[in-house]
């Protein structure tokens, strides 16, 4: 099967983009994890999938599938990379789409110098919605964490995230902690985890370890969930600018049940072929 993609990347968190409105595309966990394989195949952090809208408010339906295969919710930085691709792809002329996901409605918005808006939604702190097994979900929560009491704060951003603030962000054990964090038995669909250091009370640096695919040069949707997490517990002012590994991304949010926007580049790289 020859299959056309398009590799795109925001903020250095990288994409395949495959168009299913004008293809049929039925992939296998194998054929998934071939696409995202950095050696055999294409390579990319997830994979995005765009498909033709089942609720009838929408334009698109959006569909996200992380490097080992597995689907999963929703991922910020491919959201912003889903309206710059279906613009490219003449797809759509609207600057702003409205965006089926597994967990609602996503709006992102094309602006006129190329960065792009998306109105994230509200964040979930229920327990049972995120899913989170250990209890009722205070601001900051205790989690058990390879003999050690880590101090966390737990959000869904359409993803189950768990943050925590660090003294620096580049000495953290991201790669010890972040496995061990996202396979928590508190977390019955694992986890992100988050590490967060505040420069200032609208600039934070952020590590995000991803569920499925490891550490990535960014998380549009863990960024989100580390400005609502420090904005809850008083130690930030939205809008907040958060440094990634791979660029930069502003996070605004207004507080309780309004909505997080957030505000970054999205970039094409390169189209082609591939034969699975």
């Amino acid at each position: 099967m020859r299959l056309k993609f398009t590799k795109m990347h925001g903020a250095g968190n990288d994409f395949v983009v495959l168009d299913g409105v004008r293809q049929q595309i039925s992939l296998t966990t194998e054929q998934l994890r071939l696409l995202a394989d950095r050696h055999f195949g294409v390579g990319c952090d997830q994979i995005l999938l765009v498909e033709k809208a089942h609720d009838a408010s929408a334009d698109f339906r959006y569909r996200i599938f992380n490097a080992d295969g597995g689907e999963v919710e929703q991922c910020g930085n491919g959201a912003r990379c889903f309206v710059r691709f279906v613009h490219d792809q003449k797809l759509t002329n609207k600057a702003e789409i409205v965006v089926e996901t597994h967990n609602g409605l996503i709006r992102p918005r094309l602006e006129a110098d190329g960065r792009v808006v998306v109105n994230m939604g509200a964040p979930v702190f229920d327990a049972a919605r995120i899913p989170f097994s250990g209890g009722t979900i205070e601001v900051m929560q205790p989690l058990v964490v390879a003999d050690q009491t880590l101090m966390v704060s737990i959000v869904s951003m359409g993803n189950p995230h768990a943050v925590q603030v660090v003294d620096d962000v580049e000495r953290a054990a991201v790669e010890v902690l972040g496995p061990l964090i996202e396979h928590h038995a508190s977390f019955p669909k694992r986890v992100n985890a988050g590490f967060m250091q505040i420069m200032d009370r609208q600039h934070i640096r952020l590590r995000v370890y991803e569920r499925g695919s490891g550490e990535t040069l960014s998380c549009g949707t863990g960024a989100c969930a580390a400005v609502v997490s420090g904005i809850r517990r008083g130690l930030l002012d939205s809008p907040v600018s958060v440094a990634t590994h791979g660029g930069n991304l502003s996070i605004a949010w207004g507080g309780k049940e309004t909505p997080v926007l957030m505000t970054g580049p999205a970039i094409s790289v390169f189209s082609g072929e591939i034969n699975l």
